[in-house]
């Protein structure tokens, strides 16, 4: 019988792109202003709807868990990557690369679940009109939210039992910017059988049925505003969904290309590719809710002229 090397792994190499540090100069700054419009857009999102009684509703309840999980998710890997960047030689700890890796996987499948639950929100919202404030009531937000959180980091502790479970018998180099876990997966000398499977299974639960449901919605939304008489109204109902429908495309827009383009040739574009899709979509929400919404719109503006009033509304109030 073949035995493991001895060596324990206590410590990982991060590879990033130090074969090209002049370029990881430049990602350092683009990187950094990215992360900077990321948690000043996002908190200024969360504390308009905080402070502007005009958004005490489900979709600005649902908005400002998506701004808190961007917040949350890039700051899980982008501190620690900008100051791997200004190093020859890039190391983190194995409990730290644990922590990083079941924080971004958990993150990442909480926005799949949370962009459904807005889609179903969005579709209440113009289909089911008189019942809105029923059907989604404080108590059902609550357990939407919840579940949309509650899932996605129950899963990641499953994958994460199970990947640091396996051994590690010496190779500690992670060609990644962070610890990703299919890119720890490569450096396991165990059978990781088990846990493509499972990767397989939770992709399909947290990834695929969210996007086959946020279709649904968005086929009998599409149906119910086709059937509005006149322009303006279909144009209003539209526009109630307009900036949640343009951060679905763009999320999956990015995980489909990242997942279903042909292999590069090297690693490098890879490696971009995810560096895109971790630091500059969550940045890119705050602005589209910015731009397509106008009630956002308002509460910025009255945040800055100083009279945004920071009396609290009931919670929800019908759209």
């Amino acid at each position: 019988m073949a035995t493991h090397s001895s060596t324990v792994v206590t410590e990982f190499v991060l590879l990033g792109l130090h074969d090209h540090h002049n370029l990881e100069m430049v990602l350092f700054v683009l990187c950094l202003g990215i992360y900077s419009v990321n948690v000043l857009g996002n908190a200024l999102l969360i504390g308009l709807n905080m402070l502007d009684p005009r958004l005490h509703t489900p979709m600005y309840f649902f908005l400002s868990n998506l701004a808190l999980m961007d917040i949350c998710g890039t700051s899980s890997f982008v501190p620690l990557m900008l100051a791997n960047f200004l190093e020859t030689q890039s190391t983190i700890s194995f409990p730290g690369c644990a922590l990083q890796m079941y924080l971004t996987l958990a993150l990442g499948s909480t926005e799949c679940v949370l962009l459904a639950m807005m889609a179903c929100d969005r579709y209440v919202a113009i289909c089911q009109p008189l019942r809105y404030s029923e059907l989604m009531n404080r108590q059902t937000c609550t357990w939407m939210v919840a579940l949309s959180w509650g899932a996605a980091f129950a899963n990641s502790l499953l994958q994460s039992i199970l990947t640091w479970s396996l051994p590690f018998c010496g190779h500690n180099i992670i060609n990644h910017f962070f610890c990703e876990i299919l890119a720890v997966l490569k450096l396991a000398c165990g059978d990781i059988s088990l846990n493509a499977l499972l990767i397989m299974v939770a992709s399909s639960v947290l990834t695929l049925a969210p996007l086959l449901l946020i279709f649904l919605s968005y086929v009998f939304i599409l149906t119910a505003i086709l059937r509005v008489p006149s322009a303006a109204g279909r144009h209003k109902a539209f526009s109630t969904c307009s900036a949640h429908l343009t951060v679905v495309v763009i999320f999956y827009g990015t995980i489909s290309f990242m997942y279903f383009k042909p292999k590069a040739k090297d690693l490098y574009l890879d490696k971009l590719l995810a560096l895109f899709y971790g630091v500059v979509t969550p940045s890119l929400n705050p602005i589209i809710y910015s731009l397509r919404n106008e009630e956002v719109k308002a509460a910025t503006i009255a945040l800055l002229r100083g009279d945004l009033s920071r009396k609290m509304a009931p919670f929800p109030v019908v759209l």
